[in-house]
């Protein structure tokens, strides 16, 4: 019997590729998307119910919720970017490492 990965819904969303090779550009920005988009939404749903308690008004409210979600966009889409980059850094080592042990074989 195989043995499933525990976290693999979580997986799919927030990187979905093996880490052996190099993102595309078109991997890189749905990593980026996903990250950008995935963290933000749950960190403005969990906000919502506390400027709802905090009575706030309409207006403070969604200004609260925007900026909860813009700085948390920000801030998610930095980490993204660091590990789109890690990865691919890490895919272009692992890809010299196997080029050079094969030359010697």
């Amino acid at each position: 019997m195989q043995h499933k990965p525990r976290y693999r819904v979580m997986r799919n969303i927030l990187y979905p590729y093996n880490g052996q090779e190099p993102l595309s550009l078109k991997q890189c920005l749905r990593v980026m998307l996903g990250w950008v988009l995935f963290f933000p939404v749950c960190i403005c749903l969990l906000t919502l119910p506390v400027a709802v308690l905090s009575s706030y008004t309409l207006q403070r409210a969604v200004v609260v919720l925007i900026f909860a979600f813009l700085s948390s966009a920000f801030f998610f889409g930095m980490l993204g970017l660091l590990i789109v980059t890690m990865s691919n850094k890490a895919a272009r080592f692992r890809q010299a490492q196997k080029t050079r042990v094969s030359r010697y074989l």
